[in-house]
C-alpha cells in the first residue's frame, strides 16, 4: 500500500480531543459506556466487557455473547479569536462521523473465557478554512482501529484476572498552507500526507468481588507508538534558498498512551447499581514531535517549518466518572457525569488540537426484547471548556468547543 507523510509542525494523531476525550484519547465505545459517561469499568454486564473490564467476562452468565454498536458523532465548529487582529480569527469546519463497534465473549471453559473487541480508541478530525489557523492546520484526520483479543481466568468466587494483545493499525492524513514567514516580500509553504501503520500492545485487568453486590477493579491499557512511515510531500515558495520542494520517504512517532483505570460499583435492592471510576492518561509519553528524513531538506525555510523537533511537553491527565444504572422491568436506565483533564499545557497549545478541560453529560436506555435480546440508545453531551493561551503561534481565546455522540446497539446470548 502506497504511504504518503506530510510534515506537519503541529501534533499529528491529536484530533479527537475536540471531539469527546481528552487530547486523542476515545473512552466511549457502546451504548453502556456512552449512556454512563465512560464510568464503565467495575460492572461491566454485556460483551463489551471484553473491552471494559476483560475480567468481569468471568461473572457472565455461562453463555456466548455478542454485541454489535455504532455511534455517531457530530463536533461543533470551535471557534478562535485572536488578540492582535481579527485577520488571525477563524472557527473549525463542524464535523460528523460514523464509529461501528464489535464485542464477542465465549462461554465459560474450566474457569476460562475469550473475548474479542472491535474499537477505535483514539481518531476523528479537525479542519480550518481560515487563513491564519490553516497555516498550522487546514486538515487533521485520523482513524484508529483496535482488534482486541483477551483470555479471563477465575482464581476463585471472590477474584478474577485478565490479558491480552492489542493490534493497533493507524491511518491518518494532514495538511496545511499558509505564509511561514513575513520576509522577503512574504514566504508560503505547504505540506500534504496520507500515511499508517500497524503496531502492538498489551492490556491487564483484575477484579475483585468481596461480595456479590460489589465489585473493585483495575484496568491497564499499554502505551502503543504508532510509528507512521510513509512518503512526505512539501513545497515553499522560497526557490532562492534551494530546492522549494521536497518529496520523498519521512516518518514520525507519536504515543497511543497508556490508561490505568480504577473503579468500584455496589448494586442496591438488585436493581441500582452505582460506580465512581478514576483514571490517568499517561500523555507524557509525548514530548516531542519529529519528523525524520534521509536526506537534508536543502532549503532552510523548509527545514525551520518541517524539519526541526518541535516540543510537546504534555502532562499526565487525570479523569473521574460517575454512573448510575437502573434496572425497571424490561429496561435499564443509565446516566453519568464526567470530568476530564486536558493534557496540553499553554507553551505547545495549538490549532491542531485546542484542547481544554471537559465536562461529560449522559444518559440512555436498554430494552429487552427476549430473554436473549435487547436493544440500547445512549447519548453523551461533551462541554470543554473556554480557554485562553498566549505562545508562539497563538494569543487568543478558543471556545465552543462541543460534542454530541448519540450510539445505539443490539445485545444477543447464544
Amino acid at each position: 500500500m502506497k504511504k504518503t507523510i506530510a510534515v506537519a509542525t503541529l501534533g499529528l494523531l491529536v484530533v479527537a480531543g475536540t471531539a469527546y476525550g481528552a487530547a486523542y484519547r476515545i473512552p466511549e465505545q457502546s451504548v453502556n459506556s456512552t449512556a454512563r459517561a465512560g464510568a464503565y469499568v467495575a460492572y461491566t454486564p454485556g460483551a463489551d466487557a471484553a473491552f471494559f473490564n476483560p475480567a468481569n467476562m468471568s461473572w457472565l452468565e455461562d453463555r456466548a455473547y455478542f454485541e454489535a454498536d455504532l455511534t455517531y458523532i457530530g463536533l461543533s465548529g470551535i471557534s478562535y479569536k485572536d488578540n492582535r487582529t481579527p485577520l488571525y480569527s477563524g472557527d473549525s469546519e463542524t464535523e460528523s462521523f460514523l464509529v461501528p463497534t464489535f464485542f464477542l465473549v465465549s462461554p465459560d471453559y474450566n474457569g476460562f473465557r475469550v473475548g474479542l473487541s472491535l474499537d477505535a480508541p483514539a481518531g476523528l478530525a479537525k479542519r480550518w478554512d481560515d487563513p491564519y489557523p490553516r497555516t498550522f492546520a487546514e486538515e487533521f484526520s485520523l482513524t484508529v482501529v483496535e482488534l482486541n483479543p483477551t483470555v479471563s481466568y477465575k482464581t476463585c468466587d471472590m477474584f478474577s484476572v485478565a490479558a491480552g494483545i492489542r493490534g493497533i493499525y493507524a491511518d491518518a492524513t494532514v495538511t496545511s498552507a499558509g505564509m511561514i514567514s513575513r520576509d522577503f516580500g512574504g514566504v508560503t509553504a505547504s505540506r500534504d500526507m496520507e500515511g499508517d501503520t500497524l503496531e502492538w500492545g498489551f492490556n491487564l485487568a483484575a477484579t475483585l468481588r468481596p461480595m456479590d453486590n460489589m465489585n473493585l477493579a483495575v484496568t491497564y491499557r499499554s502505551n502503543v507508538d504508532l510509528e507512521l512511515d510513509g512518503d512526505a510531500t512539501l513545497a515553499t515558495s522560497a526557490s532562492f534558498a534551494g530546492s522549494p520542494f521536497y518529496q520523498g520517504d519521512g516518518k514520525v512517532t507519536v504515543p497511543l498512551p497508556a490508561v490505568l483505570a480504577i473503579a468500584g460499583s455496589y448494586t442496591f435492592f438488585d436493581q441500582l447499581t452505582v460506580e465512581l471510576e478514576y483514571d490517568r492518561t499517561f500523555w507524557s509519553e509525548y514530548e516531542t514531535l519529529d519528523f525524520i528524513y534521509p536526506t537534508s531538506l536543502g532549503n532552510p525555510f523548509l527545514t525551520s517549518a518541517f524539519d526541526l523537533p518541535k516540543a510537546k511537553d504534555w502532562e499526565d491527565s487525570d479523569a473521574w466518572r460517575i454512573s448510575v444504572s437502573y434496572d425497571i422491568n424490561s429496561f435499564t436506565l443509565m446516566t453519568g457525569f464526567g470530568i476530564d483533564e486536558n493534557p496540553i499545557p499553554d507553551a505547545t497549545l495549538s490549532f491542531d488540537l485546542p484542547d481544554s478541560d471537559a465536562k461529560l453529560y449522559s444518559l440512555g436506555l436498554r430494552y429487552r426484547v427476549s430473554e436473549d435480546f435487547d436493544l440500547g440508545i445512549a447519548y453523551l453531551f461533551d462541554d470543554k471548556d473556554s480557554r485562553s493561551v498566549v505562545n508562539d503561534s497563538v494569543n487568543g481565546t478558543f471556545d465552543e468547543g462541543r460534542a454530541h455522540l448519540v450510539t445505539v446497539g443490539l445485545s444477543y446470548k447464544l
